[in-house]
């Protein structure tokens, strides 16, 4: 076999450029390297491997392969074919952007050696040293100008996706029991161990009031906003008539073809009520199918201040000063039991009534023309307030809900009672599934179509996609006159020209 073999070391690859007189030999073999030279630089060690980091030297080279062979820690191969260009990681090379090998028998780079054995025929080696360009892309750091629509239901047949990946809470399991098994107590950190978050505290009075807040904004404006629902279906629509939309999915919706039959909504509507029970100790004894009634079932999110370290008269809660102690999964040493006290004075209704939204309308008197913005406004910044705060809350404090249901526990672990009917209760005996709870789940944001003329023409189906969305509570309040924040709307598709019924088929 005639021709050149021009052996290149550097580091930690081998080239080896060979000529043959059938280009189609080299698709089929690898050429093999040849012997390296002694004056060429010794491979980088193993520990060095890893932190190697060239930049990349193109290569036109008339002759019928490339191939980077296998080094001594088995680097793999590339091969290329009768002029071909092979993008090989190398070190930077001379100041020369294009060498003649013909000409030159020796080329110093910065990191290695190249030589060669006297060629019988020029190659060309094009060294380009400058850095490849990286494509800047100015970022936007505002919201984007669109967002996709949640979706219009939840599968009822199905369960509920892990918050927290699977693998991370078998590795959590596996590390507690291997604990205990060597006994050793797990450590806890508040308020896992049953003690309060000092820092915390003052943001769950601040939920708190916010919660009052909103429950009596939401009541006074709905007297003024006309809101609709629909028995069959959880669709809300807040507007002055509902829609003609058909996304109906409740029962014998193939009867009406998918349309509502719309009529008017309560607070309830807005305001989803997620509830939970009120427990004295969270960690003490579970609750029980035979003992449920035995405690009382209050809003989550109040049920989750009071655990984090509000007192609410009338739910009295166990605050510790020593912290409880887990020996694997096992809970050792929980300060005892302690009965929950029981009230002698009486409390006044008004103060447990603004906790709760039922029959919050009739409490409070409709409001002025005039000051229905004013009070939309206040609405949403307590709207905001209980979102941001629950949110903080719940990255600290546990909440647990049902994999398949919409039940709420707020404490380290769930209750035991058989209330849950949805997808196989059977097989779970009527138990819930627990699992680590979303915010979403206890606090529903209940998302609706956004209306932008509410006294307007109602929405159609053909027009669906130019629709927007946004939770109930925001909808209610910008047609109040509240402005609206900036996170919200995208969602709610702002920017979009509104075609008319004909024109929606022309649009790409």
């Amino acid at each position: 076999m005639g021709g050149c073999c021009i052996p290149t070391v550097f580091q930690n690859f081998t080239l080896v450029l060979r000529q043959t007189e059938k280009s189609t030999q080299n698709t089929e073999k690898t050429s093999t390297p040849s012997p390296e030279p002694e004056n060429s630089t010794a491979p980088a060690p193993p520990h060095r491997r890893r932190n190697l980091h060239f930049p990349l030297l193109r290569f036109g080279l008339h002759i019928s392969s490339i191939s980077v062979v296998r080094d001594w820690w088995n680097m793999p191969s590339i091969a290329a074919q009768w002029y071909g260009k092979a993008m090989l990681p190398m070190t930077t090379a001379t100041d020369a952007p294009y060498c003649n090998l013909a000409s030159f028998h020796e080329m110093q780079f910065k990191h290695a050696k190249v030589s060669f054995d006297k060629p019988k025929q020029s190659c060309a080696i094009y060294c380009d040293k400058r850095p490849a360009s990286r494509r800047q892309v100015k970022k936007h750091n505002g919201p984007p100008q669109n967002v996709d629509l949640p979706p219009q239901s939840v599968p009822i047949k199905k369960k509920k996706p892990f918050p927290v990946p699977l693998t991370q809470i078998l590795r959590t399991s596996r590390t507690e029991k291997k604990l205990g098994q060597m006994g050793i107590e797990t450590p806890l950190k508040a308020p896992d161990n049953g003690l309060l978050v000092q820092e915390m505290i003052p943001l769950a009075h601040e939920v708190l009031d916010a919660w009052k807040d909103l429950i009596k904004g939401l009541a006074q404006l709905l007297q003024a906003i006309p809101v609709y629902a629909y028995s069959e279906c959880p669709e809300v629509h807040i507007a002055e008539e509902g829609h003609h939309i058909q996304d109906c999915r409740g029962p014998r919706n193939a009867k009406r073809r998918g349309m509502h039959s719309w009529v008017k909504g309560s607070m309830d509507d807005v305001l989803v009520p997620i509830e939970s029970y009120h427990l004295f100790d969270p960690f003490g004894r579970r609750i029980k199918h035979d003992t449920r009634f035995n405690y009382d079932r209050i809003p989550a999110v109040v049920e989750l201040c009071i655990q984090a370290g509000v007192d609410v008269p009338g739910y009295p809660s166990r605050r510790r000063t020593i912290p409880v102690r887990k020996l694997g999964k096992k809970v050792i040493d929980n300060g005892g039991y302690l009965a929950e006290p029981i009230q002698n004075v009486p409390l006044e209704p008004s103060s447990l009534m603004d906790l709760d939204t039922h029959g919050a309308m009739s409490r409070f008197p409709r409001p002025r023309d005039e000051d229905i913005p004013i009070i939309a406004q206040e609405t949403m910044h307590a709207y905001e307030t209980v979102t941001t705060g629950v949110r903080r809350l719940m990255k600290k404090y546990s909440v647990k809900a049902c994999g398949y249901c919409s039940e709420v526990h707020v404490g380290p672990w769930g209750h035991n009672a058989k209330l849950c009917g949805a997808f196989k209760h059977q097989w779970r005996d009527g138990k819930h599934g627990w699992q680590d709870a979303t915010f979403e789940e206890v606090f529903p944001p209940n998302y609706v179509w956004h209306v932008r003329d509410p006294k307007g023409p109602p929405l159609i189906t053909s027009l669906k996609t130019f629709y927007g969305k946004a939770p109930a509570v925001v909808e209610v309040c910008s047609q109040a006159g509240a402005s609206v924040p900036d996170k919200y709307k995208p969602m709610m598709r702002l920017d979009i020209v509104m075609p008319d019924i004909g024109e929606a088929s022309l649009v790409a």
